[in-house]
């Protein structure tokens, strides 16, 4: 009698699955102001930040959870530094994408020669995955998984954040201040924003404008980026949306902002749902 297999763990579905029910609750975790001992984004045993969408997943993790340490590790390199999970405490799901050159078989003779010049062809990518803990997790830790949260920053209201400031004056994408809406018109090529003087939190300044210059890049001399026919509401201008919503959030967790746009329009998260 055959043997009922247990289905394949799929990291790609259990991502996937997570994001949408944490969409499904209303409410947009990556764009809560954060930092956890010191840092706004999520830091690997060694220090080393994590990026893309391990970034993405566990700076939602860290929110959601309030844990208090950036660090997160693995079950064995806990018990290296002679430190133990607590009883009960979940695991956060995170991938590893690399590639690998395929060895030189006993047919690499036989390929034909429109393979044999082709690098591609002898190189393969892979996805692996692995299960992570917050130090918050976890008893016996040195304290220097623990570090205390640097002082919160007081910016004066309406008013230029210095290295914020420089970094968009060096971006290469015309930006017209003016107005109270905040949108990049496709025909001429620009950007169209409030002064900075209508927002109390400068912070919120910089994460409009992120989103806005995340739409610029869709220009066919740019990132040529067309998700097709796009009106208010519909799919493809709700994909065009998270485009420049993960800008934000991904720049602004460098320079210090949060994802910021003036609404949240239900018909984003039916759509990014679908």
């Amino acid at each position: 009698m055959a043997r009922s297999r247990t289905p394949k763990f799929d990291a790609s579905e259990v991502i996937t699955n997570e994001i949408i029910r944490i969409i499904e609750r209303g409410v947009l975790p990556w764009r809560k102001p954060w930092t956890a001992g010191g840092s706004s984004r999520p830091l690997r045993v060694g220090g080393e930040p994590y990026r893309g969408v391990n970034n993405f997943l566990l700076t939602m993790r860290t929110v959601m959870a309030g844990h208090s340490s950036p660090f997160w590790m693995t079950l064995p390199q806990a018990n290296a530094l002679d430190a133990k999970v607590r009883k009960g405490e979940k695991s956060s799901v995170v991938v590893y994408y690399g590639q690998s050159r395929k060895d030189a078989g006993a047919d690499e003779h036989d390929r034909s020669d429109e393979d044999d010049h082709s690098e591609e062809a002898r190189i393969f990518r892979f996805q692996k995955s692995y299960r992570v803990f917050n130090a918050c997790q976890i008893e016996g830790l040195p304290d220097s998984f623990h570090p205390e949260p640097d002082p919160v920053l007081e910016h004066p209201p309406s008013e230029p954040i210095p290295h914020m400031q420089a970094f968009f004056d060096a971006i290469d994408i015309t930006t017209v201040f003016t107005g109270t809406e905040a949108y990049y018109l496709p025909p001429v090529d620009k950007v169209y924003m409030p002064s900075i003087t209508r927002f109390q939190d400068p912070r919120n300044f910089y994460g409009v404008w992120a989103h806005e210059l995340a739409h610029a890049t869709k220009a066919p001399h740019r990132l040529n980026r067309d998700f097709g026919f796009s009106k208010f509401g519909n799919t493809s201008y709700a994909r065009e949306e998270i485009v420049a919503e993960l800008t934000s959030v991904f720049l602004g967790q460098e320079l210090g902002f949060t994802a910021h746009t003036l609404e949240m329009n239900a018909a984003y998260l039916h759509n990014w749902l679908r």
